[in-house]
């Protein structure tokens, strides 16, 4: 009788599996196209081990080298989404195309540098060197310029040294004492803090000098309306799991030194403000404040710089998905 019942429970069991394995194989695929070596990888390695199965997909990553190859398989229908900013949202609408942004991260850049410098404020920037990531059109430098001019008087672009590269030379140069400064995304920020840099001004700092009440969230989930309208459960699903992913990294250590492996950090100050940067970014909840932020953000940044924000007058309808909004 002890064997029968033994039997009979291997049984159940290995038909539980079974059907668990073939319900997984079964669950629906969303592909996302990310970069190589991007943080957003982090999240994706979580939701992949399996709280996209929770909630009803299986994540499958798509590598591209850069930021531009993402959006091209994004529009091609090669990945079903990509993580960008909603400037380009904005703009594909603008141009006709449908798609829409939920807010990823709020992580933001910094002007950093070395304390042997003397910049202790942006005026101290006149006259010196200042590598920029991400371009002339970038956010960040945008609102950097805007927050120069009226808290200093300083025209940056025309009374700096100002030179614009990729964010890891750009390191590197800051490093060699070939820059003063540097403004950069937040986790190359972050390896600069491990050598002994210290920001000089956050972007999160300068938005309520230029009248922002709260940070707009700068990264998002981006897919087309008509594949959310076509697939809903996926959309919300993933959403879902990102928030549940979101959670677990902004309260489990354990699951940082699962991920320590895929973050390139040279040491352990590396590492731990690595971790505090991204935690630091972490949206509590999708809401309407967001897109108030985001349009309060707009409008200085078209005042500062109009071709930075695709020369629109206002955000597009639908710029940001409304299908998740709380």
């Amino acid at each position: 009788m002890i064997g029968l019942a033994r039997s009979v429970l291997v049984g159940c069991l290995a038909l539980a599996l079974g059907l668990s394995q073939a319900a997984a194989a079964q669950a629906p695929e969303i592909k996302v196209g990310t970069l190589k070596f991007g943080t957003v990888n982090w999240e994706l390695k979580v939701i992949a081990d399996g709280i996209d199965r929770k909630h009803g997909f299986t994540l499958t990553r798509v590598d591209f080298a850069d930021k531009e190859a993402t959006s091209i398989a994004l529009q091609s229908g090669e990945v079903d989404v990509i993580v960008t900013d909603w400037i380009w949202v904005a703009s594909q609408r603008k141009l006709g195309h449908s798609f829409t942004f939920v807010p990823f991260s709020r992580s933001v850049g910094a002007v950093m540098a070395e304390p042997a410098t003397g910049i202790r404020t942006v005026a101290d920037l006149a006259g010196r060197s200042i590598g920029i990531a991400g371009g002339p059109s970038d956010k960040s430098w945008v609102l950097l310029q805007a927050y120069a001019r009226k808290t200093a008087g300083l025209e940056l672009k025309d009374e700096a040294d100002v030179q614009f590269g990729a964010p890891p030379l750009l390191n590197e140069l800051v490093q060699r004492g070939r820059l003063d400064a540097v403004l950069n995304f937040w986790n190359f920020n972050a390896q600069l803090e491990g050598k002994g840099f210290v920001p000089v001004i956050s972007v999160r700092d300068i938005l309520p000098e230029l009248g922002l009440e709260a940070d707009p969230p700068l990264l998002g989930w981006v897919f087309d309306e008509q594949w959310a309208a076509a697939h809903p459960a996926l959309a919300k699903g993933l959403i879902d799991a990102s928030y549940e992913a979101k959670t677990l990294l902004k309260s489990d250590d354990a699951a940082w030194e699962e991920l320590r492996p895929a973050m390139n950090a040279q040491d352990e100050a590396t590492f731990q403000a690595l971790k505090a940067g991204y935690r630091a970014g972490i949206p509590d909840r999708y809401t309407r404040k967001d897109i108030i932020a985001a349009e309060s953000a707009f409008d200085v940044m078209r005042q500062a710089d109009p071709g930075s924000v695709a020369n629109l007058q206002a955000l597009p309808e639908g710029t940001f998905w409304s299908g998740y909004l709380q």
